[in-house]
């Protein structure tokens, strides 16, 4: 199954979506002919029939076609209760959908679109977890497929768990190295699993040097050298043996043309990490320095 995914129209969101079109084309059970002919020939009429409602937006139609289907011998395939699942996800009756993909799977376990349309059925119920569950297990039954990564990083993006958030665009990068979004959506992956570290960082030490060090760097990335001076002096009272500190102080302080103040920093940086090369470059360069 060879399926695309477009981002949701919500700008504010960091993650793919599965349109509409995905549903109505690679989704759907009777784009593959071979699956069509397990169906009885007095039945594919309706089936198709079923088909073309769905294309057409004739959700009802489409039931009722489907459910035709399934009332005759030989009508109840995977296929068939993946269609009507269909139907009435885009009716927005997931409920009702998630019983017909969950009937789909329990018919052929290896097919992958009812995991992959479980999953975003359990999302949109708020059920996180399970939906993450869900699409652990469609991974392993289709790991190439980038449509169920995409979905597997929404549930762990809803569930916070951002290191396997993470992971999956990783999965995604090797699978579309050429896809500059996929890039995009994993730098967003590294920041929010940042900013979760730093909220767990404070929850269990609110007064940790960590916690000034990232707010320095911060600072010191916006310009604000002399914001970042006070955060960067804050964890050094806090962690005066802590490596880096000292250095990115002796930076800024070098910045400003404050040598004297530099030269104090850097050595106390060389004393914790001698083997420094960005220290010892920046020794070397503050000796050269004239004193104002």
């Amino acid at each position: 199954m060879n399926v695309t995914a477009s981002r949701s129209s919500n700008t504010n969101s960091k993650v793919y979506f599965l349109p509409a079109v995905l549903f109505l084309t690679c989704l759907l059970g009777i784009i593959d002919s071979a699956r069509a002919q397990t169906l009885p020939a007095s039945l594919q009429p309706d089936f198709e029939a079923g088909v073309a409602a769905v294309k057409a937006g004739r959700l009802d139609d489409a039931e009722n076609a489907f459910l035709r289907v399934l009332r005759e011998p030989g009508g109840k395939v995977s296929f068939v209760y993946n269609n009507l699942g269909i139907v009435y996800q885009l009716r927005g009756d997931h409920a009702q959908a998630i019983v017909q993909f969950r009937e789909a799977i329990r018919l052929r376990p290896d097919y992958v679109a009812p995991r992959l349309l479980l999953g975003a059925s359990l999302l949109a119920l708020g059920k996180d977890a399970e939906a993450a569950h869900e699409l652990e297990d469609a991974v392993k039954v289709q790991p190439g497929e980038p449509a169920v990564h995409i979905q597997l990083a929404h549930a762990y993006e809803r569930t916070r768990n951002y290191t396997r958030l993470v992971e999956q665009y990783q999965i995604l990068h090797s699978l579309q190295p050429d896809d500059a979004e996929f890039l995009y959506q994993l730098g967003h992956a590294y920041l929010e699993q940042a900013e979760w570290c730093m909220k767990e960082i404070k929850k269990i030490d609110p007064n940790s040097a960590r916690l000034y060090l990232t707010l320095g760097e911060n600072y010191r990335a916006q310009g604000h050298l002399d914001l970042a001076a006070n955060a960067y002096r804050r964890a050094a009272q806090i962690a005066p043996g802590l490596p880096g500190i000292h250095l990115a102080l002796a930076q800024i302080y070098s910045q400003q043309g404050q040598v004297t103040d530099a030269r104090q920093e850097i050595q106390k940086e060389l004393a914790l990490v001698p083997e420094s090369i960005a220290a010892q470059a920046l020794a070397k360069k503050l000796a050269t320095e004239v004193v104002k």
